[in-house]
């Protein structure tokens, strides 16, 4: 029988007075990282008693409006990718990669 294993993910929120992040870092010491700065972060996890998503959904005040618009294109491109990995369905993902090359074209994300 094998040895069953944990792993950690921590984030940690440097909040200014009216509570707004200021910075973000991240660990995940299995993957290398170490206390990394982020400027966003989107987590979802899904609750399995209530079937909800549960959603904590961060970005710093300084986070560039055109860096969020990046981060958000990639992000949905990435839960396409997951999306697919979970359900197989190549019609929906079809449809949802093509959402996503919409999103980018009306923010001129593309060159």
């Amino acid at each position: 029988m094998s040895k069953k294993r944990t792993s950690k993910i921590e984030l940690n929120v440097e909040l200014d007075d009216n509570r707004v992040p200021e910075k973000l870092y991240w660990t995940a010491s299995d993957g290398g990282i170490l206390n990394e700065e982020a400027k966003a972060m989107l987590l979802s996890v899904w609750d399995n008693k209530t079937k909800e998503t549960l959603r904590v959904d961060l970005w710093t005040k300084d986070m560039p409006v055109d860096e969020m618009k990046v981060f958000f294109h990639q992000t949905l491109v990435a839960m396409s990718d997951t999306f697919y990995s979970a359900t197989q369905d190549e019609k929906m993902t079809a449809t949802m990669k093509d959402f996503c090359d919409y999103f980018a074209e009306k923010l001129e994300l593309k060159k």
